[in-house]
């Protein structure tokens, strides 16, 4: 993924049905340490694009995003996470939302220009990652509640079995963990599935 403060340049992919800007943008985007690696039409399959150059970052510059166009970039958000920039005409907020919704990272009402574009790429790949790492910690949040309940699920089952206490039958979980070396969530949703097949 991209990385603001290396030397390398960003490698850029630009969504724009007009062919003929490519030379300039190149110029431009060359200037302020970008290097344009595709440029694809709208109704190009985006996700397929992605996977074959590899950009750092997606700038997209339409008169108004189409709704083939955003689920296009929304399946790119789904497969191959990458910053995306929306240069358009089209300041309707139902329009804005549904492009921040696909994954825009950055929309721009008033089209693409060239001396705007690096800091305006540099906050998208900042806001991107910052998304990316809430997300991230909100995935190992929710992971480690889910561990939470097999583990309390699992230790019901001991203590009502074994006429154990809360602690020995943790213990005894955490020993079996160690034991055959995996974690303890593991092996409380063995013990759940075990207690469930022995009760049919």
């Amino acid at each position: 993924m991209c990385d603001a403060n290396r030397q390398e340049p960003l490698r850029v992919m630009l969504v724009d049905d007009r062919s003929d800007r490519r030379a300039m943008l190149d110029l431009a985007l060359g200037a302020v340490g970008c290097a344009l690696v595709a440029c694809v039409t709208e109704d190009a399959d985006l996700l397929a694009a992605v996977k074959s150059c590899d950009p750092d970052v997606i700038l997209i510059d339409v008169e108004a995003p189409g709704r083939d166009t955003l689920e296009g970039l929304e399946s790119v958000q789904a497969n191959v996470p990458r910053p995306m920039v929306m240069f358009s005409q089209d300041d309707n907020y139902e329009t804005i939302r549904r492009a921040t919704s696909a994954g825009v990272s950055a929309y721009v009402v008033d089209g693409l220009q060239t001396s705007r574009v690096r800091p305006i790429i540099d906050a998208a790949v900042a806001r991107f990652r910052h998304f990316n790492l809430l997300e991230s910690e909100l995935k190992r949040a929710k992971g480690q509640l889910e561990d939470r309940k097999y583990i309390d699920r699992a230790k019901g089952i001991i203590m009502r079995e074994r006429g154990v206490s809360e602690d020995v039958a943790y213990r005894s979980m955490r020993k079996l963990a160690m034991d055959s070396n995996q974690k303890i969530a593991d092996v409380a949703r063995s013990i759940i599935q075990a207690a469930a097949l022995l009760s049919k």
